[in-house]
């Protein structure tokens, strides 16, 4: 497989990034250290390349249809000029992907979807796509960088003054040097802050424009921090908490599973799914010295196997180690106590409320 790389590739090594390959793509993991990146997007302001994720356009007739049919959630809940969190489905109620949708109007959406699977759900879509949308993979058209953090909207609008106008989930069309671009307000770092979307050859001038219009007031951040940054505010993680295997319900997403449509895949297997007991995703706090990872497994106080963790690290902004995982409903209730084998050490950890870092009211 032939490795990719974005269009900040060459910005990166100019600030002498640790790079390592992910989901196919030569990606920074790190600049000055991911605890310090954690805490600077935290604090001010944090810029990530997410140029690697993938886009599909949908458009014709059809389109809002074809979605409804292919997602999960409901499209006819928001408005142009709204996106929306929503999942592909497998016919077990797995989850293929999760995505943002853009929606322009009833003819014309824009998914954002992981960068792993993005010619797979292209695919994937061409395959099921019973309406008859038309659906185009612009991935490599497209450049993503993420500015996040309470001091994202400052420093973005010296660009771009209308984006302080963006609500959460809501998004808006402008040029930039003659230049069309998109700029939603949304992130996956539990922070203020927005995505912009451009052609991918305008990539870099954007990026280093917004570092020197930022100063010390912003940092660039790699995979490292995304990842701590994303744990602490429960995100789930494609290939960690959701997976093809793992019906959506178990794995937090139920809140956007809208049973009330007509149809769409999957629908059926979780129909019946919900009526279980089905284990849960929890959220879970180290009580004793301990790193848990992916793949550890949880027990209950009687020894009896419960589940496994999806993710798990110490995390900068909590100074504790936490831990997402997937463990019987029964033992998932706020402040009961497990145990996680860590190399054969059970190592005791207490159920915590969801998400675990919560921006404060009072950010911008």
């Amino acid at each position: 497989m032939t490795i990719q790389r974005t269009p900040l590739y060459t910005e990166h090594l100019k600030l002498k990034a640790q790079m390592v390959p992910f989901a196919g793509w030569e990606m920074p993991v790190s600049y000055s250290g991911i605890i310090a990146e954690h805490q600077a997007c935290r604090q001010s302001a944090g810029l990530f390349d997410v140029s690697h994720m993938g886009e599909i356009l949908v458009s014709g007739a059809q389109a809002e249809e074809t979605l409804q049919y292919l997602c999960c959630n409901d499209l006819t809940k928001i408005k142009d000029g709204q996106a929306q969190y929503s999942a592909f489905l497998n016919p077990n109620g797995g989850v293929i992907d999760d995505l943002i949708i853009y929606r322009f109007n009833s003819t014309k959406f824009l998914l954002c979807v992981n960068a792993s699977n993005a010619e797979n759900d292209y695919q994937w879509m061409l395959t099921h796509n019973k309406y008859q949308a038309e659906i185009l993979n612009l991935s490599n058209f497209y450049g993503q960088i993420a500015i996040q953090g309470p001091k994202a909207e400052a420093i973005l609008i010296k660009l771009f003054p209308t984006a302080s106008e963006l609500k959460y989930f809501h998004f808006l069309e402008t040029n930039w040097l003659d230049r069309p671009v998109l700029i939603a307000r949304t992130g996956y770092t539990g922070e203020d802050g927005f995505e912009v979307y451009l052609q991918a050859e305008h990539t870099a001038k954007l990026w280093t424009e917004l570092l020197e219009l930022g100063g010390a007031d912003i940092t660039p951040c790699g995979l490292g921090a995304r990842d701590t940054l994303r744990l602490e505010a429960s995100y789930p993680l494609h290939g960690h908490e959701l997976t093809p295997e793992t019906p959506a319900l178990s794995s937090g997403l139920a809140w956007i599973i809208k049973f009330n449509k007509p149809n769409f895949i999957g629908k059926d297997a979780l129909v019946k799914y919900k009526e279980s007991n089905y284990p849960r995703l929890t959220g879970l706090e180290l009580l004793e010295p301990g790193i848990a990872r992916e793949g550890t497994k949880v027990f209950n106080g009687a020894g009896v196997d419960i589940g496994h963790l999806t993710s798990g690290t110490k995390t900068p902004t909590l100074n504790k180690a936490i831990a997402l995982g997937i463990i019987d409903a029964k033992e998932s209730e706020l402040g009961n106590e497990v145990f996680l084998d860590i190399r054969g050490r059970k190592v005791k950890a207490i159920v915590r409320k969801l998400p675990f870092y919560q921006k404060s009211p009072n950010q911008s």
